[in-house]
């Protein structure tokens, strides 16, 4: 008995190389809830006392860190999610951010020992808003549809919002007030 191999069609459809991908629900308004979160927590990084003295580290935490949390969050993709290649391997996504932004942001734990001027409750809170962010573009890249079908984007958006809260006692959480 003589067996024939039939060729097999491609699938219609994208080519290998990229992922298929379909918007979920709600994807802009959560988006832009990120963004405008991202903003918010820029404005307060940048509402932080100075150093006692003008330095890099001043420098630092008023411009590049601030920019790159607003980048970050302004950049977020779900379509730049990690994924298989047509070789069968995995193609690392990024959420949709640079890596230059992501470092940035990684500096922060280290960065710590030369904000000494900064108060241990703003350093903390410097600390969570860096990883928070950092978090949500993982998150993004590594677990997109965990991450929608679980409202997690949200939940970090409202931990973003707190570690980033105004300084002083007047402060409540949105639609609270």
């Amino acid at each position: 008995m003589t067996l024939s191999h039939l060729p097999v069609p491609a699938p219609a459809g994208p080519p290998d190389d990229a992922p298929s991908y379909e918007p979920w629900e709600g994807e802009p308004e959560a988006l832009a809830e990120a963004a405008a979160a991202g903003r918010r927590a820029a404005a307060w990084v940048r509402s932080l006392p100075g150093p006692p003295a003008p330095g890099p580290a001043g420098t630092w935490l008023c411009g590049e860190l601030p920019a790159a949390i607003e980048t970050a969050t302004g950049s977020l993709d779900p379509e730049d999610c990690t994924h298989l290649g047509p070789d069968g391997r995995i193609v690392h996504g990024t959420g949709g951010v640079d890596a230059a932004t992501m470092e940035t942001l990684v500096y922060v734990p280290c960065a710590l020992s030369e904000l000494d001027w900064l108060t241990p409750d703003q350093q903390v809170r410097l600390l969570a808003v860096a990883s928070i962010v950092t978090g949500a573009v993982r998150l993004l890249s590594d677990a997109p549809d965990c991450a929608t079908l679980h409202s997690l984007r949200t939940r970090l958006c409202v931990v973003l919002d707190h570690a980033a809260r105004p300084d002083g006692p007047g402060w409540a959480p949105a639609g609270t007030r």
